[in-house]
């Protein structure tokens, strides 16, 4: 399906997970953005700035719009590498107790649960 530059993206309704690792706490999956919002509004007002920016300085446009996009895929691949230390600890932590208890399977199972969410998110890019 096409969809017009200027169409809103179709937002997955939120839903909450626990955390591994955690106390039982929560957080919406949809909400949890790789980058932080402030950061995606600078990143996204830069590109802005270019795109409209190209009718008077077309060449310095473009080159604006490689910087930005170079500086996202910095920061989202330290991000991914950020949650998959996050994820990493979870389970690590989880095999500190040598004992097969149903407390451990249920953090794999959790751990495994967000690799796959993860994966799944990043696949869909």
């Amino acid at each position: 399906e096409a969809r017009t530059p200027t169409e809103p993206r179709a937002t997955p309704e939120p839903r909450t997970t626990p955390e591994p690792g955690t106390a039982g706490g929560t957080a919406p999956v949809a909400a949890r953005s790789l980058l932080p919002p402030g950061e995606s509004d600078r990143l996204g007002e830069r590109l802005h700035h270019a795109v409209t920016g190209f009718v008077d300085a077309p060449r310095a446009s473009v080159e604006e719009a490689d910087r930005v996009l170079e500086e996202i895929a910095a920061r989202f691949a330290d991000a991914v590498a950020h949650r998959r230390r996050t994820l990493r600890t979870s389970w690590q932590e989880a095999d500190g107790d040598r004992g097969a208890s149903s407390t451990d399977t249920e953090q794999l199972r959790l751990a495994l649960r967000d690799y796959r969410e993860l994966a799944d998110r990043l696949m869909r890019l």
